[in-house]
């Protein structure tokens, strides 16, 4: 296992929503992700506690930021602004490497697109900076492979 994972080596995974993990497309068009995993919380403070505040988490979150180059004709292109424009889902994995890879993880379900903004900058190719939020969590996917022996 390497020290440490260069974002350029990660890849995203697209396709209908509920499809299986073998069934996604990488998705080439897309660069400088962030996977954003939250968890809320609840405040299970007691007397007991000696004074000090206690926190528990409760419901997680998954939201992916990510930038692609606007591209019409590109299927994932066309998948995720459809998703955006129909209010409908898209089946995302976001893993560290490629698929059945050693040490390749990550989310793996059903993405609702909530920001879909063209960037026009004068000097640099037109883009679109998307927000996806996780609708339907399948797994954690590890080793690149759903855990149901696919």
């Amino acid at each position: 296992m390497a020290e440490f994972i260069l974002g350029m080596n990660a890849k995203i995974f697209q396709g209908a929503a509920g499809a299986a993990l073998s069934a996604l497309a990488e998705m080439s068009n897309v660069k400088d992700v962030t996977l954003n995993l939250e968890a809320g919380e609840a405040d299970v403070t007691t007397r007991a506690n000696q004074g000090w505040r206690a926190t528990a988490p409760t419901l997680r979150e998954c939201t992916a930021e990510f930038e692609m180059q606007w591209k019409p004709g590109d299927s994932c292109f066309e998948a995720i602004k459809n998703a955006f424009l129909s209010a409908g889902a898209v089946r995302l994995a976001i893993l560290t490497g490629p698929l059945a890879t050693a040490d390749s993880e990550g989310p793996f379900g059903d993405f609702s697109i909530t920001n879909f903004s063209r960037n026009e900058p004068l000097e640099e190719s037109v883009s679109v900076s998307v927000t996806a939020k996780l609708a339907v969590f399948e797994e954690w996917i590890e080793d690149g492979a759903e855990s149901g022996g696919e």
